[in-house]
């Protein structure tokens, strides 16, 4: 019995200690580039139509008009124009009531990094363009550039010639890279941020 005793009394912090290591193990592995970036490197993250980067989504709203959906969309389009990341020429310049079309156009921030003694970000100028019918609101987003550094040493990148595959995302597509990745993965969060928000007026609106 003594024998068993002291045994266990070996065997036991050598578990523990086997137990603390894995937990430990577990906690400090590092997400790795590929996990983070996932939803970026999806194909068709960043789809081309006729030479020009654009997103399209049709949001399904049944039971509701055309005009309805065109007055909620557009009471939130111009709400957007005034949004404190913006600048003062971003604007609603289509307002179609015939043909229920609404076109702006928006010059706002995005920001990369803020910190006590740097601020990282750029202008990010978009065609955001609805054409509401009964039951549903085609919209796209699209005719994208940044200008970037523009307090510094201004520089305007073309959405095609930047954050496209070609020259964002590494030969293996497994990386986007470095600077012009952080271009991308904000104008997509920009992206699903406006489509899912239009979303939710579509649909939750009474």
């Amino acid at each position: 019995m003594k024998q068993i005793l002291i045994a266990l009394l070996t065997v036991l912090p050598m578990l523990a200690s086997a137990q603390d290591n894995t937990w430990e193990r577990i906690e400090q592995e590092p997400v790795s580039a590929e996990n983070k970036d996932a939803k970026y490197l999806v194909e068709d993250a960043v789809p081309v139509v006729d030479g020009k980067v654009c997103w399209k989504t049709t949001i399904q709203t049944p039971g509701k008009s055309a005009q309805q959906i065109y007055d909620i969309l557009l009471a939130q389009m111009e709400k957007m124009t005034t949004e404190p990341n913006q600048e003062k020429n971003s604007v609603v310049a289509i307002k179609d009531t015939e043909k229920h079309e609404i076109g702006a156009v928006y010059h706002e921030w995005l920001v990369f990094k803020k910190a006590a003694l740097s601020l990282d970000q750029t202008i990010f100028n978009y065609q955001l363009i609805v054409e509401c019918s009964d039951g549903k609101a085609d919209v796209r987003l699209t005719r994208i550039t940044y200008d970037y550094d523009v307090e510094r040493d201004p520089v305007r990148y073309a959405a095609e010639q930047w954050i496209t595959d070609k020259y964002c995302v590494n030969k293996k597509h497994t990386k986007l890279l470095p600077l012009s990745g952080k271009f991308r993965r904000k104008t997509i969060d920009r992206k699903d941020f406006i489509f899912n928000k239009f979303n939710t007026l579509l649909n939750d609106a009474k």
